[in-house]
């Protein structure tokens, strides 16, 4: 825990570099969450078409999911996304005139979650 889901337009592959963002997310997440780096899983999945707006323009996006355990405040949550959105920013350099769009979003996981 947590559970990390990275989706990311095709066309970002040279733009995103994943690696770099997830090593330093991990210890990110485990810093302001108080966990550990090892329980950090993250998926990263790369989005062939991505839409955006009414007129359904291609566009580049990349959204972060952040699911974890319940119990931490709403404040240590709002911190988490926004460290998080600073940092997304460090490792995106778009090519010039490309628009990427950029959000995280950070939740609990439903108390249904089971694990083995």
């Amino acid at each position: 825990m947590p559970h990390i889901t990275i989706d990311y337009s095709a066309g970002l592959e040279d733009a995103f570099d994943r690696r770099g963002f997830a090593a330093e997310l991990h210890p990110l997440i485990a810093r302001t969450i108080t966990t550990s780096t090892a329980a950090c899983k993250t998926r990263l999945r790369q989005v062939d078409e991505t839409l955006v707006g009414e007129g359904a323009v291609d566009g580049s996006v990349v959204h972060v999911v952040i699911a974890i355990q319940p119990g931490r405040t709403p404040e240590v949550r709002a911190q988490l996304t926004e460290s998080v959105l600073a940092l997304l920013d460090e490792h995106l350099k778009p090519a010039d005139g490309v628009r990427v769009d950029a959000s995280v979003e950070t939740r609990d996981l439903d108390l249904s979650y089971r694990r083995n």
